[in-house]
């Protein structure tokens, strides 16, 4: 081979080495950045700057990438752990904590391990805050609780770049002793509302039949006084329409009477009554007295027509 082959030979070869170079450059300088995330930049191991998402530029085998933290929201299990209520009793608790990352930096160069710090930090801090609450209130007052784990845990966090968003606690587990407490406690509150039910029942019923006894002897008492009412107005109309017919009766007889007829007619009545009372007398009674002449009827008839001369002779003199 010529001389001058050798030499574009060569030639050759060193531009194809510098255009991988080139391109291994460009690759190593140009980055990428997904969204939501951040790029941490170092260069001679010193921080240099953060590399947001889009693409980006660094310098090749200066520059490097140190951490890449993410910025969305992240869930983490917060181991179960036993905690003392203010009263005494052990719970075994449990939780998810809800936190996202705001400042790359902090959380970086803040904190060896951001996670593991925030997770130890809920633990510590969820046991503080049910050694402040009696049992029940654990029970009624999860979100109280829940609210001042976030509050503390922020508090405490901020220089490490974090923010917690809320936390859950999953389970509350009581020691055995106090289920079976709890247990026999709701037992007996429900057997103290069912006979706090069954005994107001049984007082409504009672003020119902009272009620209804009530009203039925008022209905009856109103009823016997407008029938006694009823019954008065009866015979007071009753008693005015006898009187009356008497009183016509009586009017009817004197003018009757007044008259030639009707004395003869009064004289027979009176005769009549006189036999038929003398009659009866001897019926009942087995000695009788009577004058001698009043053994037959018309010295009967003779005594009253006598007797009824003698008062209208009075009357007339009168």
């Amino acid at each position: 081979m010529d001389p001058v082959s050798q030499i574009l030979n060569m030639l050759f070869t060193v531009e194809a080495f510098l255009l991988i170079f080139v391109i291994v450059l460009l690759k190593s300088s140009v980055k990428f950045v997904p969204q939501n995330r951040a790029w941490l930049i170092e260069r001679f191991g010193k921080y240099q700057s953060t590399k947001e998402a889009g693409l980006n530029f660094i310098v090749p085998f200066i520059d490097r990438i140190a951490a890449d933290r993410s910025l969305k929201e992240q869930a983490q299990d917060v181991p179960s752990q036993s905690a003392i209520t203010k009263d005494n009793i052990s719970l075994i608790v449990d939780g998810v904590l809800y936190f996202r990352v705001l400042d790359p930096y902090k959380a970086t160069y803040g904190v060896d391990d951001y996670v593991f710090a925030v997770t130890q930090l809920a633990q510590t801090t969820m046991r503080s805050e049910l050694g402040k609450m009696e049992l029940d209130k654990t029970f009624e007052e999860r979100d109280l609780l829940n609210t001042n784990i976030v509050a503390a845990i922020n508090q405490a966090s901020e220089p490490w770049g974090i923010q917690v968003l809320r936390y859950e606690i999953k389970d509350i587990v009581p020691p055995n002793s106090v289920m079976e407490a709890m247990e026999a406690q709701m037992k007996a509150e429900r057997v103290k509302r069912a006979q706090i039910l069954e005994s107001e029942g049984d007082r409504q019923a009672a003020i119902n039949v009272a009620e209804g006894k009530k009203q039925s002897q008022v209905l009856a008492a109103e009823a016997e006084k407008a029938e006694q009412i009823l019954r008065a107005e009866g015979e007071a109309q009753a008693i005015i329409a006898v009187a009356e017919a008497q009183a016509d009766a009586l009017l009817k007889v004197g003018a009757a009477a007044d008259t030639e007829q009707g004395q003869k007619a009064i004289q027979l009545d009176l005769a009549t009554k006189a036999i038929a009372a003398k009659e009866a007398i001897a019926r009942e009674s087995s000695v009788v007295l009577l004058p001698e002449s009043g053994t037959d009827a018309s010295s009967l008839v003779a005594q009253g027509m006598s007797i009824i001369n003698s008062l209208n002779n009075k009357q007339k003199n009168s």
